[in-house]
């Protein structure tokens, strides 16, 4: 074998195969998993501050029903604006880092950055809902053991400021156990967003419990069984369009995050080949690298 030969065989050895990038599976996992962390951790901050300045989406409380319904709808935009952000920079990281054999570009390549991104959003909407979970959990484990009474219904975080309105006396002693006729006020309440609200009879033994528990005439019973009938429907509603709201927005931003991971994995994929980005993201074409001419 001649020199001239010898050499040629090395080039060809050198030459690196076009499946090399794909040789090793169709996924990542280490782009994947650094994307979904990292979106992870942004979507937290991002939502810890926007709760710190007064957008959250819902709450407990019996304050946030006064809030109103442009507060709601300006905490469901930044809950998806956060999503955009937030799975935005983790698809960017998860096609930025995942290695790419030297090679010309093709539609293929741009794909698996795509769906690399998909993954990286997939993975942090489950690390997100676990998280979620785990909140809510400890949550409940620390409430305190009124809240965990055998006789209190889910009428007590809701509307817990109308029974306290309903049962309130200042006569009564303070070792009297109440929880059991609580418990059953709130049930009748709940039905008040009913469409035939509450019956002529719940209205009526309402009005018997309360004059028997606060001590107060008759009249003033049926005032404050009234009166909280309306409170608790005008309550009811306001939690359910609370509730409507974090619904959609919480699937919009995560369906618009998919996109949004989907796009900046491409991004990060032709920024890490110093590649110009496609026409509809040309403001970002200035981040290629310096040198290379356009495609």
């Amino acid at each position: 074998m001649t020199l001239e030969d010898s050499t040629l065989d090395e080039e060809i050895i050198a030459i690196p195969d076009e499946d090399e990038e794909y040789s090793n599976g169709y996924l990542r996992w280490t782009p994947v998993v650094a994307g979904a962390f990292a979106a992870t951790a942004f979507s937290w901050v991002l939502l810890t501050f926007g709760i710190g300045i007064g957008l959250g989406v819902s709450s407990t409380s019996p304050t946030w029903r006064d809030a109103s319904a442009v507060l709601a709808l300006l905490s469901g935009i930044y809950l998806i604006l956060q999503a955009l952000l937030s799975f935005g920079f983790g698809g960017y990281l998860a096609g930025r880092i995942r290695r790419h054999s030297e090679m010309s570009r093709s539609s293929e390549t741009e794909r698996r950055d795509g769906i690399h991104g998909l993954s990286a959003w997939a993975l942090a909407v489950l690390l997100g809902a676990a998280l979620a979970v785990a909140v809510g959990t400890s949550a409940i484990n620390h409430a305190s053991p009124s809240a965990m009474a055998p006789n209190t219904t889910s009428a007590e975080p809701l509307l817990s400021y109308e029974l306290d309105k309903l049962l309130r006396s200042t006569s009564r002693p303070a070792n009297v156990n109440i929880n059991e006729a609580r418990a059953e006020a709130g049930r009748i309440l709940m039905t008040s967003s009913s469409h035939s609200g509450v019956s002529a009879d719940d209205r009526n033994y309402l009005v018997q419990q309360v004059a028997a528990t606060t001590g107060v005439s008759a009249t003033d019973a049926q005032h404050r069984v009234d009166a909280s009938i309306s409170d608790a429907r005008t309550a009811i509603a306001r939690s359910r369009r609370s509730t409507t709201i974090l619904a959609f927005s919480i699937a919009a931003a995560t369906l618009l995050g998919a996109a949004a991971a989907w796009s900046a994995a491409v991004a990060g994929g032709r920024h890490r080949d110093g590649e110009p980005l496609p026409g509809w993201m040309d403001y970002g074409n200035r981040a290629r690298r310096p040198g290379l001419a356009p495609r």
